[in-house]
């Protein structure tokens, strides 16, 4: 059969789909808006049905079902339809059964964004919020593409850059919510992601901007069926793919933009629906993306009754994200499990720097952590003056010295703990952009922490090492259940990453538009801090990050055969699989105890190797002491300028971190695109 053959058939095989497949989902979808409606209203579906021929509201039922219950319904089937459309042209155009609105960092934009209009311009934020959170998305997305480059759109590099720089505007976004609290409390229910209405405003916005779907459809699917057959085929058909797909993300960068700003955060949908359509048959190009719109409406619909009935369990509302992330990360995990294998893997090349470590390095840094630890301690933030910064120099007294050595150590033993968990799990994926985020460990533990608190009581901070440990170690079964089918394969690791951030960030949104007094306590945790450790509390971390550094140095031999490839490790005698999973077991033990004394820690893991890396430490030995010590001297100087530049306020040190370790690292990631 010939090739144009072969792409007439691909063209009209969404009219041969089978039909029951559709049927089935037209019954569900029926089924979902009768399920939904009944939950949002007491009227009987005679009298629902009244209203919607036209009868006149007279009621107080009347009018919440025609101005409550049927714009929420409306919306659901929207952005339902609309984001799971998006997600299946977006891993259509890139090949990759991870990509989604959600992991390229739309949501993180767009809630940036907003809290800034909240903070900087608030008499600005009701006529032109929803156009400041759409250009907040835009340009997110834009970074992403940027970093990640064409060549990464299949691959895991845009998944961690989307990662990157979702965790990285989440710092900044923290970081201006903890300073202007009050400013900003009316956002959270915003980003937890709601549905709930009280008039047609938002539906009437919304409809215009979605309409262009109607022209993804008919346009799409030609284009998509040619770039099946790769760049070298779709050539030879007279498609030059690189103009296509940029148009193709910009409509579905409009499209996601327009839902988020109606709606807020709901992540998953845009994920897993196209990858349950193609497990129910869904094949050519039209076929995914009519199914996958159909199936979208259905599981938001449905989700969203989820958070109906659950808002009657609880005594505050449950917004709709949240159950979407809920019901989400557990069923991305089960259709995707089969689909990654060890043979995803995404072989970057280790950054440019010096071919070996000099004996400067060796003198200079040990210098600077000094240097470091000398202005944490003598620093006197209310005695500096720009034109004698000298005399804020000063040797601390007793109750002075008594409540910063503390805080150092713990920021200290925090940089060597995620530095060597960071060193590890990237030597073992063989993959410079992984880190203790990517994998989860750090989210599992933050994930118990904060449920317990919220569902239980009490302080987190008073929670436990032991909760963080046992969420750690639940995150490690996960990765060690599916990672044995799997060879450990980074699209696994980065799977789960992916679902339990997602989770926390659902359950903390949830917390923080109750507007109860924990609200901020969670908030300033999760962003790092080294507040409320005590002086007992401080020692015990330093001599387990010292117990477990020196067993991370035992592994250096493994870490050496392992980054040269399985097959030379195993024939040096090295058992693998044996040692991938003590070297596991050891990043989680890093991760959770980072986690269970001063809340997670974002991109020190990340960046401190890479620093490392740069300043001459190829070898496995020279990085496992030059890393722990860049993550000293990240931390350290973090937790320092978190107190010291805006005093009398204070800034977590992880959030400080975040922020100058994020920023760093997506400058070098952009300047290796466009160099």
């Amino acid at each position: 059969m010939t090739v144009a053959a072969t792409l007439d058939r691909a063209e009209s095989g969404w009219l041969r789909a089978p039909l029951t497949r559709y049927l089935l989902a037209g019954v569900a979808l029926l089924a979902a808006l009768l399920i939904h409606l009944s939950l949002n209203s007491t009227l009987s579906l005679a009298d629902q049905w009244s209203l919607l021929w036209g009868r006149t509201p007279e009621t107080f039922e009347d009018f919440q079902f025609v101005y409550a219950a049927l714009p929420r319904v409306v919306l659901a089937v929207l952005v339902g339809a609309v984001m799971a459309m998006v997600g299946s042209l977006l891993q259509q155009v890139t090949q990759n059964l991870l990509l989604s609105p959600m992991t390229l960092g739309a949501s993180s934009g767009a809630w940036l964004a907003l809290v800034c209009v909240n903070v900087w311009a608030p008499e600005l934020m009701a006529s032109w919020g929803a156009w400041f959170a759409m250009a907040g998305a835009l340009l997110s997305v834009i970074l992403v593409l940027m970093i990640a480059g064409r060549s990464g759109l299949s691959g895991l590099p845009v998944i961690l850059a989307g990662m990157a720089t979702h965790i990285l505007m989440g710092a900044i976004a923290t970081t201006l919510v903890l300073l202007n609290q009050y400013a900003t409390e009316t956002l959270f229910i915003w980003g937890a992601g709601d549905l709930t209405q009280t008039d047609w405003t938002w539906v009437t916005w919304l409809l215009p901007k979605l309409s262009i779907a109607l022209l993804v459809l008919l346009v799409a699917p030609r284009p998509l069926t040619l770039l099946r057959l790769g760049d070298a085929g779709a050539g030879a058909r007279g498609l030059s793919t690189g103009p296509i797909i940029a148009v193709l993300l910009l409509l579905s960068l409009w499209l996601v933009a327009s839902a988020i700003t109606a709606v807020g955060v709901i992540s998953f949908i845009g994920l897993i629906t196209p990858n349950i359509a193609r497990a129910a048959g869904a094949r050519t190009a039209r076929d995914e993306l009519c199914f996958s719109l159909m199936l979208g409406a259905v599981l938001l619909l449905l989700t969203d009754c989820v958070a109906v009935e659950a808002s009657t369990w609880f005594s505050d509302l449950v917004p709709s994200g949240t159950a979407a992330a809920l019901v989400g990360a557990p069923a991305l995990i089960w259709f995707a499990r089969r689909k990654l294998s060890s043979r995803d893997q995404t072989s970057l090349q280790l950054p440019e720097g010096a071919a070996r470590v000099g004996r400067r390095v060796w003198v200079l840094v040990p210098a600077v952590l000094g240097a470091l630890v000398l202005l944490t301690l003598c620093f006197k933030p209310d005695g500096f003056a720009w034109s004698a910064p000298w005399t804020a120099l000063k040797w601390p007294t007793d109750l002075v010295l008594s409540l910063r050595w503390p805080r150092l150590v713990t920021a200290a033993c925090a940089g060597v703990g995620m530095a060597v968990a960071g060193l590890i799990l990237q030597r073992l994926i063989r993959n410079p952009l992984a880190s203790p985020d990517i994998l989860g460990m750090s989210a599992g533990a933050t994930l118990t922490l904060v449920l317990y608190t919220v569902f239980i009581g009490g302080s987190i901070h008073e929670a436990g090492p032991v909760l963080a440990f046992a969420g750690s170690a639940g995150v490690l079964a996960i990765l060690l259940l599916l990672g044995r089918r799997t060879h450990y394969a980074p699209g696994i690791m980065i799977l789960v990453g992916i679902s339990l951030g997602a989770l926390i960030e659902a359950v903390v949104h949830f917390v923080l538009a109750k507007g109860s007094d924990q609200a901020y306590t969670i908030l300033g945790w999760l962003s790092g801090s080294t507040y409320r450790v005590s002086d007992a509390k401080a020692l015990w971390f330093a001599g387990g990050t010292a117990v477990l550094f020196l067993l991370a140095l035992s592994t250096a031999r493994w870490l050496t055969l392992i980054s040269a490839g399985d097959h030379i490790a195993m024939a040096r005698g090295l058992d693998t699989g044996r040692a991938r999973l003590v070297l596991l077991i050891l990043a989680c033990a890093l991760c959770a105890l980072v986690t269970a004394v001063m809340g997670p820690v974002a991109f020190v893991g990340l960046l401190a190797p890479h620093v490392a890396t740069l300043m001459g430490a190829r070898k496995v030995w020279p990085q496992l002491w030059l890393a722990p010590l860049a993550g000293m001297v990240l931390m350290i100087f973090s937790d320092w300028l978190g107190w010291a530049i805006l005093y009398p306020k204070q800034m977590p040190a992880g959030t400080i971190a975040a922020i100058l370790g994020g920023s760093y690292f997506i400058f070098l990631l952009t300047r290796r695109r466009l160099g």
